[in-house]
């Protein structure tokens, strides 16, 4: 729609202008024509829609803008800047003398009424002395505060409050110096030795904070007339040491150093490398620690001798000085030994073959477990064969013959019977495992338990009538029983035949009923048959349950023998 040039009624667009108007539009998608400008001079999405783009027509509007879809500047809420808050204090400036028109009766401040006043009641009022008039507080500006703003911790703290607490310790420091230059003073007077130690205290109090740097670190110079106590502390999350075996037997804890040098799991056999704590032997004697000890050894007794070095100050000329001890200390036994075979001889004794192929038998000690793996000791080596062994085919990491269940032989690495399959790895050894564990996790149920889950709410309900009926009749058969009692045999045996009889009356209405279901059941499905593929309702919701003994004899009963000659004239 345009509007035309006498009137503002819109004009409706030809067919030549709306497809100049569309293949503009289009060309601006595709990028080979300028995009549309606001009065900003800002490019307006070409992908926009045109009910978005379009500003309605009390908007008054008469180039292409997106304006009316942002928010308009008077109803945008402005909140306070930054650092502006609440006014504290009075204002600054002449107070005045005179009691003002419309000022507090009680004080004579202009800013609150009498009944607003915090001042102390007067006995007379300002309004009435004219005198000791009160100055004027601040006018509080009304603050209005975003989420953040209301949530500011800092919000409204002078910075200059804080020189205050500067002010208070430079005071207290003043104090102190001026105490002790007062008591330097006065021991000045009283003697030397006196000045001395007052002295020397005041200097101990100035380097109160430095106390640590006379004393040399514990285990870094090692002294024997000196003691160091070091307490052993650990993180408060960590499991403490005498928890982790309970067993009162088992490695022992010493309270008083926080120590347990034994392993507490040693009865599991597991590797140390495995446990969450192996004893502090462990950890002293693994890994660098050894060494680290080593150095610290040494580290001491250089000391002890008048070196002066440092394991932490100075590890590299700790390091360079040990590797001379030790070649110095190679070299001399060495050169002892040389001397001792030179005077004595006997240098072709040394030189010997090994004890184990001179005798063929060795005093390795190996200990095997029911498993045939290895618990302590080195296993000899496996002596190979002229065969080719341990070749691994189709990705296994183990041989055909390593894995036997059932009878059958198969790859250990994936649980697979067949020959040159394909490794599957752990997926091979579930799916192995869920093809049986369904068999041995299906519990053992008895029949009887079988057939009362089978029984619908129904078949409950109609068994209890039945049995309802059954005792009523019982009970009138006992009362003519006590009519007739002289003649008892006679009743009892017709008492037996009527049970007999009853039961099987009870039977028959129970194959009666079951044989009209059936019927009505193939009704049913002739009549669903009988309608179109698509209008079949869905059977999901169709109970599955164990048939009864009369639902099988009305099934058999209406079952149909198509090679009985006379089945076609039976009635349906």
């Amino acid at each position: 729609m345009a509007k035309s040039e006498e009137g503002d009624e819109p004009q409706k667009k030809s067919r030549e202008d709306y497809k100049k108007m569309k293949e503009l539009e289009e060309a601006r998608k595709a990028g080979t024509v300028p995009a549309m400008q606001d009065e900003e001079g800002k490019d307006i999405n070409p992908h926009i829609p045109q009910y978005i783009m379009q500003a309605p027509w009390y908007y008054n509007s008469t180039v292409p803008t997106l304006k009316h879809q942002r928010m308009q500047d008077e109803k945008e809420k402005v909140y306070s800047k930054m650092g502006q808050w609440f006014n504290k204090g009075v204002k600054k400036g002449p107070v005045a003398t005179k009691y003002r028109k419309g000022a507090c009766e009680n004080c004579g401040a202009m800013t609150h009424k009498k009944k607003d006043c915090l001042e102390r009641p007067r006995k007379l009022g300002a309004k009435f002395t004219g005198s000791d008039i009160a100055p004027d507080e601040h006018l509080q500006p009304n603050i209005t505060l975003d989420y953040e703003g209301k949530r500011d911790r800092w919000n409204g703290y002078d910075v200059d409050d804080h020189d205050k607490i500067y002010e208070d310790f430079a005071k207290i420091d003043e104090a102190k110096r001026q105490l002790k230059t007062q008591q330097l003073d006065e021991a000045l007077l009283s003697g030397e030795k006196d000045a001395l130690k007052a002295k020397k205290d005041s200097d101990a109090e100035e380097d109160e904070d430095k106390y640590a740097d006379d004393i040399d670190m514990p285990g870094q110079k090692f002294e024997t007339k000196q003691r160091i106590t070091v307490r052993n502390l650990r993180i408060r999350e960590d499991t403490a040491k005498y928890l982790y075996n309970l067993d009162p037997n088992s490695a022992y804890y010493d309270a008083k150093t926080r120590s347990m040098r034994e392993n507490p799991f040693s009865n599991e056999g597991k590797s140390p490398s495995e446990l969450p704590y192996a004893g502090d032997n462990f950890v002293r004697y693994s890994g660098t620690a050894t060494d680290m000890a080593k150095q610290q050894m040494f580290a001491w007794q250089a000391y002890e001798k008048g070196a002066d070095v440092h394991l932490q100050a100075d590890p590299t000329k700790l390091e360079l000085l040990n590797r001379e001890y030790e070649k110095k200390k190679d070299e001399f036994k060495t050169g002892q030994k040389d001397s001792i075979l030179a005077k004595y001889g006997g240098e072709e004794h040394l030189e010997a073959p090994s004890k184990q192929l001179l005798l063929a038998q060795s005093e390795d000690y190996v200990e095997y477990s029911r498993h045939g793996t290895v618990i302590k000791g080195q296993e000899k080596a496996v002596i190979k064969s002229r065969y080719e062994e341990d070749v691994y085919i189709n990705n296994h990491t183990s041989v055909w013959g390593s894995y036997w269940k059932d009878g059958r032989w198969g790859y250990k690495c994936c649980h697979s019977s067949i020959k040159e399959s394909y490794c599957t790895g752990e997926a091979g050894k579930q799916a192995a495992a869920e093809n049986i564990l369904p068999i041995l996790a299906a519990p053992n149920r008895d029949s009887s338990e079988e057939d009362e889950e089978a029984k619908s709410l129904l078949q409950q309900h109609q068994e209890q009538i039945l049995e309802k009926r059954r005792k009523k009749k019982r009970k009138e058969k006992k009362k003519r029983r006590k009519k007739h009692r002289k003649k008892e045999s006679s009743s009892e045996s017709s008492s037996s035949s009527s049970d007999s009889e009853d039961d099987e009356e009870v039977k028959q209405e129970k194959i009666r009923q079951a044989i009209a279901k059936e019927d009505a059941r193939r009704r049913e499905i002739d009549r669903i048959m009988a309608l179109p593929e698509r209008k079949r309702p869905y059977n999901s919701m169709y109970d599955v349950k164990e048939p009864t003994e009369e639902e099988m004899e009305a099934f058999r009963i209406k079952r149909q023998n198509f090679e009985d000659p006379m089945a076609s004239y039976v009635d349906k």
